[in-house]
């Protein structure tokens, strides 16, 4: 049996697959992935993608409803509408079932592990009523980032689900209050290709970063910025941002202080996230006085902020980083911490050639900012080609080897740690006891706590955080101990 796009099929929705899919497996036909549909419901379901090996569909009837079933909040969660959100369907519970589920899975496929997996709620997103969340209503009001497309006329809304198609949405409900109250939707932005909103945690401070598009005539400041309520507007270019207005960077609260965070640079979007993650890194670790201590892929620094209290004048945290703007906010945010240090690079890279310490700023630059380095070094995670790893890498490497190192937390991009990263960790020479991994991909988290066991690494905890609800993402914090 074959499959046509369009063609509307009637099948039986089984496991949740990773990504926001239930799996049916109708006889005699290939395997077909079904969105808007639950575990055991009966569905119709019309094809929107045919391949040699399976096909994609969208349920666009429910004969027989799953229990966990609920009417949507948002009008656009439907076939064919936005592809925002992936189970606004599902009760709150069952969505985090739903992901302990995929957790459980890709555990098993990649890494051999058979493990229960609970996946928490923040706080805010309890089930008292279901209607807890940051705007009053349970799993929505959570985001506090968000990037609305713009059409050619304008209208700034959500792309629909794998398509490249821009629908005016009016109102994103995932979205934090502090963004729906700037009303992007609702004017318009000739020229732009994008506007990102953001709003810092603690602060409310917000932005609005502007990304023009590529036609001829499009400009930086469009009439929709007159009159807008956000403490920045900045304008993207390339992987540079400019302020209109304002200042470049949001203040971020978490673990009982303020953080200086770029508007480019990473921070988790939930209000209770950073938080939530900092306590389960530290739980994980379990540092002393004296530690000494990596962060990779550092970020704004929060990690290592939070290490270097801990460890005290006595150890020593060094954090490595690849974007330039997070490198700047986590020198300046770990200031209070001498025994705490940046380096600039791809985390590899950094590993290979060992300890490069900052150099001091030359005339004109302030403090933490970076001298111009030749093109594509350290650019990994911005884009660009990282020097690439020594053949061979071990901790003794390169001049001026990172010291040893007992803890380490990884907070590595979607795509998870680099080969090389694993090779480092997994030398005697490193001094790795102890790695807190945070992930939000179950699938590379698995991958490489599959590859970390076959180095003699053990599992010792995984927590799961549903920092982002209503969608199919999930937050993960492993916990592995070195051999011996």
């Amino acid at each position: 049996m074959s499959y046509q796009t369009g063609q509307i099929v009637e099948v039986t929705a089984g496991d949740v697959a990773h990504g926001g899919w239930c799996v049916a497996r109708p006889d005699g036909g290939p395997v077909i992935f079904v969105r808007h549909a639950l575990p055991g419901e009966r569905v119709r379901a019309r094809v929107t993608e045919v391949t040699s090996r399976l096909a994609r569909a969208e349920a666009v009837e429910i004969l027989t409803a799953s229990p966990d079933r609920v009417t949507p909040p948002c009008p656009h969660a439907r076939p064919g509408s936005c592809g925002g959100c992936d189970w606004q369907h599902a009760a709150l519970p069952a969505q985090r079932a739903l992901k302990a589920a995929v957790i459980r899975q890709q555990l098993r496929r990649l890494a051999g592990i058979e493990r229960e997996v609970t996946v928490e709620p923040l706080p805010g997103d309890a089930d008292a009523g279901e209607g807890a969340a940051v705007g009053g209503r349970g799993g929505l009001g959570w985001r506090t980032r968000v990037q609305f497309a713009v059409r050619e006329d304008g209208v700034a809304g959500l792309r629909v689900h794998r398509s490249h198609e821009v629908i005016d949405v009016g109102e994103c409900l995932i979205a934090h209050p502090a963004i729906t109250d700037l009303a992007i939707p609702g004017r318009r932005w000739p020229g732009m290709a994008s506007v990102e909103a953001l709003v810092g945690t603690g602060s409310g401070e917000r932005a609005v970063i502007i990304s023009p598009g590529r036609r001829r005539g499009s400009q930086g400041r469009s009439v929709s910025i007159q009159g807008m309520t956000a403490d920045s507007v900045l304008r993207r270019v390339g992987h540079s941002l400019t302020p209109l207005r304002g200042r470049s960077y949001l203040s971020q609260h978490a673990a009982g202080r303020d953080w200086r965070v770029s508007a480019s640079a990473f921070w988790q979007v939930h209000p209770a996230a950073a938080e939530a993650l900092t306590e389960a890194v530290l739980a994980a670790l379990m540092p002393v006085s004296g530690d000494v201590a990596l962060d990779l892929y550092c970020g704004a620094g929060l990690f290592a902020g939070i290490l270097a209290r801990a460890v005290g004048p006595g150890g020593t945290v060094i954090g490595v980083e690849a974007d330039s703007a997070a490198v700047r906010d986590a020198r300046h945010n770990l200031r209070e911490w001498p025994w705490a240090r940046v380096h600039k690079g791809d985390v590899a890279a950094v590993l290979a050639r060992g300890d490069d310490p900052p150099r001091p700023p030359r005339e004109g630059m302030a403090r933490g900012d970076d001298p111009p380095r030749p093109p594509g070094e350290g650019m990994a995670r911005a884009g660009g080609a990282p020097r690439p790893p020594r053949e061979g890498m071990s901790p003794g490497d390169g001049r001026g080897a990172l010291p040893p190192a007992r803890l380490v937390v990884a907070d590595p991009p979607r795509s998870g740690l680099a080969r090389e990263v694993i090779e480092y960790l997994s030398a005697e020479e490193s001094g790795a006891g102890r790695l807190a991994y945070v992930s939000c991909d179950p699938a590379t988290l698995a991958r490489d706590i599959g590859l970390l066991a076959a180095r003699g690494w053990t599992l010792d905890g995984l927590r799961a955080f549903d920092a982002f609800p209503m969608t199919h993402h999930v937050e993960c914090v492993a916990t592995l101990a070195a051999p011996g």
